[in-house]
């Protein structure tokens, strides 16, 4: 590995993964793909800096690769999760509840999504807004103590945080599904979510935030 901050991203295989990780805005941001299901068997993941999750994985392969996630994390490195993977069964710390889906929201006149900015001073939000992370959600999460909040529901919980306390590494887990919207060509805040957080990502490796 080059000693530029390297960023490995994992392709489920899907008609969606493979659209937003072959996309020309995004492909620059990834040094490496691994396919899912080699992940167990080829660890060459391992020494790079940060392993992207993109949305919408198997379960059970991330799960055959709890292990050697967690002594990535020990070892310092950055693990982001997309949602719709259940990061909860691979992922230290990750607690994730269900909620009902309202796919439609937007339609209702006055509609509010129901998301906050968690904090407003994070530097992601130097590459998004609120309205980048609003579509539909999945789900929440229960930041763990010392974790940062970065989008937050009115109702309780946490759809997007940054986790730099669990583990010796650091953790970004997120119920949103961007890979998947982006890469079935709807959701337009899904492109403008990732346009602004592969930046930001790279960024923070490369300056250690």
């Amino acid at each position: 590995m080059s000693s530029m901050p390297c960023i490995v991203a994992v392709d489920g295989g899907a008609y969606f993964h493979r659209a937003t990780l072959a996309d020309a805005r995004f492909a620059p941001y990834f040094d490496d793909v691994m396919y899912a299901p080699e992940l167990a068997a080829k660890l060459d993941w391992m020494e790079a800096d940060c392993l992207f999750v993109t949305s919408r994985q198997d379960p059970a392969l991330m799960q055959a690769v709890r292990q050697p996630i967690a002594d990535f994390l020990a070892a310092g490195k950055t693990v982001v999760a997309m949602g719709e993977s259940q990061a909860e069964t691979w992922l230290p710390g990750v607690a994730w509840h269900t909620s009902e889906v309202n796919f439609w929201w937007w339609l209702t006149p006055g509609a509010d999504s129901g998301l906050r900015v968690g904090t407003s001073e994070h530097d992601l939000f130097k590459h998004l807004t609120l309205a980048d992370t609003t579509w539909h959600q999945h789900g929440y999460l229960d930041a763990p103590p010392g974790a940062t909040s970065l989008v937050n529901r009115a109702a309780g919980g946490s759809i997007l945080y940054e986790d730099r306390a669990t583990t010796p590494g650091r953790i970004v887990a997120t119920t949103l599904d961007p890979c998947y919207h982006h890469g079935s060509n709807f959701m337009p805040a899904t492109t403008r979510f990732l346009t602004g957080f592969l930046p930001w990502l790279r960024g923070s490796l490369a300056n250690k935030d």
